[in-house]
């Protein structure tokens, strides 16, 4: 749950930085340890950037799942926690990170919560992450209700018509996916050539020349029109002031997303890449009892896969137990003969 009262002092074994996949996975890891979390994540829902901007997007690297989609995959994640009751600050950025007299650290949020910890496990994915905005005069009156950045929810769209702007992989995904869901899909991109797929983008152009949809290059975004917060039309012009007015209903804009490490830069990690370097062999960064799995953590041989990450959370886990505890033995067993030990909420 996510705590109410920001002045509240916690203490735990874990916090976790970030609720995506990989931090969910990492309480897994730990709450098999009987290592309680505390999770702190910028956003103000679980699920880091499979929630956020794909989450009806398949995927098929998962072992025992041919697919799954990123929000159910996001959920099991979710339900695989439940036993170990952890602690779920949203919508908070952490700010401070501050190693104590008695070796443990102390956790400060930007909104002021404070959790003493014995170790920390940074799974930031990428680091913080906001949407590129397109420059619109008077943007910021339609987001939230017809100008979006990602797509939850395909039935959002029902009947609907639909502009999507950019030429990656995510807009012409969601484009080929709205199509039998949306009223009218209009794809507008800068230049005639997509950097998606290119299976994919054979397939959109295919269906705009068998006029399934509408295919507006080489075009930018130039105004909206609309009141109240809703949409009606999005002004679309060439480099040469050609102008094209296309009605719809909703603009997404899927123009990348700009991320950051943000405070990250000032705990005194080594970086490489705009990622944390981490020993391999333990998960540990360049400050002890401070650990890194996922997209944020780089080695020599990297692969920044999910499956990836899930195994660099099991290995920072294991070395947590052993950092915390450097006078136990850890005897290693397999879940089939332990089960799922039971911890108490803290």
């Amino acid at each position: 749950m996510a705590d109410d009262i920001y002045s509240t002092d916690y203490n735990t074994d874990i916090v976790v930085i970030g609720a995506g996949a990989v931090g969910l996975f990492s309480v897994f890891a730990c709450g098999m340890l009987k290592l309680h979390c505390h999770v702190i994540d910028t956003l103000e829902k679980i699920g880091g950037q499979l929630t956020t901007l794909y989450p009806e997007k398949p995927i098929f690297d998962i072992p025992g799942h041919p697919y799954i989609l990123a929000a159910d995959l996001i959920a099991k994640l979710e339900e695989q926690t439940l036993p170990f009751h952890p602690t779920f600050h949203l919508g908070q950025r952490v700010e401070q990170l501050q190693r104590q007299p008695t070796g443990q650290f102390l956790v400060t949020t930007i909104k002021g919560t404070r959790i003493t910890c014995r170790a920390i496990v940074i799974a930031a994915g990428a680091g913080a992450f906001t949407p590129n905005r397109p420059p619109l005069f008077g943007l910021e009156l339609f987001e939230g209700r017809s100008v979006f950045y990602g797509i939850r929810r395909r039935d959002d769209f029902l009947g609907k018509r639909v502009v999507i702007a950019g030429g990656g992989d995510s807009a012409v995904d969601w484009a080929l996916s709205l199509l039998d869901i949306a009223s009218r899909v209009i794809v507008i991109h800068r230049r005639s050539k997509f950097r998606a797929s290119p299976n994919n983008t054979i397939r959109l152009q295919q269906l705009a020349q068998a006029g399934r949809l509408d295919l507006i290059v080489p075009y930018h975004l130039h105004s909206l029109e609309g009141y109240d917060g809703q949409l009606t039309a999005v002004i679309a012009t060439t480099l040469d002031g050609k102008r094209r007015r296309l009605e719809t209903d909703f603009l997404v804009s899927f123009f990348g997303l700009a991320q950051e490490l943000g405070p990250m830069n000032r705990w005194g990690l080594v970086l490489d890449s705009h990622r944390i370097s981490i020993n391999q062999e333990t998960g540990m960064t360049s400050q002890q009892g401070v650990f890194a799995a996922g997209d944020i953590a780089i080695y020599p041989g990297k692969l920044k896969l999910i499956l990836t990450g899930f195994a660099e959370a099991t290995r920072a886990a294991h070395s947590a137990y052993a950092f915390i505890n450097p006078d136990k033995n850890l005897h290693f067993e397999h879940s089939t003969n332990t089960g799922v030990p039971n911890l108490r909420s803290e």
